[in-house]
């Protein structure tokens, strides 16, 4: 879909915003939280990505290729008290 719509800016508060139709909104499933993007001569408004969104997915591609080790395990070195004394 490559629809153009013409609309102005208008004055909320302080601040100043758009009204995007409904049928924008409805299209790419836009809800309460949106990602702003400030590029050269334009704004793009998305959907605002979860947080740590796609994070299992790399994992478990890290671990079939053997890449979810520690990459510094040595600084991790436990003591004795670490091994007898310590408990959950």
């Amino acid at each position: 879909m490559n629809t153009v719509f013409k609309t102005r800016i208008v004055k909320i508060g302080n601040s100043q915003g758009i009204r995007i139709p409904k049928i924008f909104l409805d299209e790419i499933s836009l809800e309460e939280e949106v990602e702003l993007e400030l590029q050269p001569d334009q704004i793009v408004i998305r959907r605002a990505r979860k947080a740590r969104e796609g994070w299992e997915h790399t994992f478990q591609i890290m671990a079939e290729q053997g890449d979810d080790r520690l990459i510094d395990n040595d600084s991790i070195a436990t003591s004795s008290w670490d091994e007898d004394e310590w408990t959950w």
